[in-house]
């Protein structure tokens, strides 16, 4: 029931501001958990895992710099409702710039495989080193987007003398959320999502991805490629499973918070983020900035969770800015 009236809040918040809520699609064709109709802007290769005893494999691309390579490398890590499909901007102008540019799909989301595991950022944070290692790569410039803002944390914490900088753009997860709301079982998160009905799953993840563009007039009708590209496993026979993996996945701000790692970040960092991203999110990002010994704070005006998308050239002039 909590989760039910949590959903009908977000939902109605938005169709408050833009209209009624839209039915689901008909021309939309069911889509695979594994993203495979899905186009990425370079080809996809798989690095083999053991988890849990399970024989999964780990999405990638990686992408060689165009002109004259700088020696250096990034690693771009996506958000929640994201796989390394959205990225295509950054990784055009990253490698322009001479940069070697390695984006992972981590495991449960993108291409990679969607095993029914605990789900946590010492894993992703592992494994991504892992794939690096694989690849050669013993320095690397840390990028990470909404939920990979805080694996960028992780990782970084983690493994400083792999991380030249840092850049932790957008977060979620900053604050501690353990003592602010109750604990909810994937079960009760699994069950609720199967009891939606198509135009309500469809509109929950359209009312999430606009939220995303809270500026007037920042909605654009391209953005809802990214809401289709959500709905379609929906649609598809294997959707029960990734239905659990992602009641799984979404409690890892609660059971795994970032808020502690960022003072052991020893690299070079930059809190990068959206205006907009929420009513706190500048005061939240000026305490991470403020805790990480030596970060920046970028702040982009009037921009929302995702700028590479909806302000292009402001951020790519801050990403730049504090690479070079």
């Amino acid at each position: 029931m909590r989760f039910l009236c949590l959903f009908v809040c977000l939902v109605s918040a938005v169709f408050a501001q833009t209209g009624a809520a839209p039915k689901a699609p008909t021309d939309v064709k069911p889509g695979s958990i594994t993203y495979d109709e899905i186009p990425y802007p370079y080809p996809v290769a798989y690095l083999p895992l053991t988890l849990y005893g399970q024989d999964v494999r780990m999405a990638y691309m990686d992408v060689p710099p165009a002109g004259t390579p700088n020696g250096r490398t990034v690693v771009l890590f996506h958000g929640m409702n994201f796989g390394g499909f959205y990225f295509s901007g950054p990784i055009e102008v990253l490698r322009k710039e001479g940069f070697r540019v390695v984006v992972p799909d981590q495991i449960g989301f993108g291409r990679s495989s969607k095993p029914i595991i605990p789900y946590n950022f010492h894993d992703m944070a592992y494994n991504s080193r892992k794939l690096l290692q694989t690849l050669g790569v013993t320095k690397a410039v840390i990028i990470g987007h909404s939920m990979g803002g805080m694996l960028a944390a992780r990782f970084s914490a983690s493994y400083p003398d792999m991380t030249e900088r840092t850049v932790i753009y957008d977060p979620i997860g900053l604050t501690d959320p353990r003592f602010e709301r109750p604990w909810r079982t994937a079960d009760e998160a699994y069950k609720a999502t199967m009891a939606q009905t198509n135009d309500q799953r469809y509109q929950g993840f359209y009312a999430n991805i606009h939220r995303y563009f809270p500026s007037p007039g920042a909605w654009k009708p391209e953005y809802e490629q990214y809401v289709r590209i959500l709905y379609a496993p929906t649609l598809g026979g294997d959707w029960p499973r990734l239905a659990m993996v992602r009641s799984i996945y979404q409690q890892i701000t609660y059971l795994d918070p970032v808020y502690y790692d960022w003072a052991h970040i020893k690299s070079k960092t930059l809190v990068l983020g959206g205006e907009k991203d929420g009513q706190d999110f500048p005061a939240l990002a000026k305490h991470i900035a403020d805790t990480i010994p030596g970060a920046e704070l970028a702040i982009i005006p009037n921009a929302g969770h995702v700028p590479h998308l909806e302000v292009p050239e402001l951020f790519y002039k801050e990403l730049l800015r504090f690479l070079k």
